[in-house]
């Protein structure tokens, strides 16, 4: 049984141990990555039938992707600055970005 993911695509997130904000791109129901990638960058050993998610970090040229557990809401409802943006939304209202594919 898959997991409901806490966060949406456009949803502004914080990142509780590294520090940074971004937005979520893209979700994944439960890990999709290698087991390579996993041994070796999620030390943490995050589940991985949690939603794992797909983040632009802010003031950066970053995308993570990073497990549920290490994220919340940010909750300062500024934008975030990255190269990628504007490939994935066009609209930042209400202190989160609208995908424009779903903007009436």
């Amino acid at each position: 049984m898959l997991t409901e993911a806490k966060f949406n695509v456009g949803q502004l997130v914080h990142h509780k141990r590294f520090g940074y904000r971004g937005v979520v791109i893209d979700v994944d129901p439960e890990f999709e990555g290698t087991e390579e990638w996993y041994n070796t960058v999620a030390l943490s050993r995050p589940p991985k039938d949690k939603p794992w998610y797909h983040v632009l970090v802010h003031d950066a040229d970053q995308v993570t992707y990073v497990a549920e557990r290490h994220l919340e809401p940010d909750e300062t409802g500024e934008p975030i600055k990255h190269p990628a943006l504007n490939e994935f939304f066009q609209v930042f209202e209400n202190g989160a970005y609208q995908n424009p594919a779903s903007v009436n």
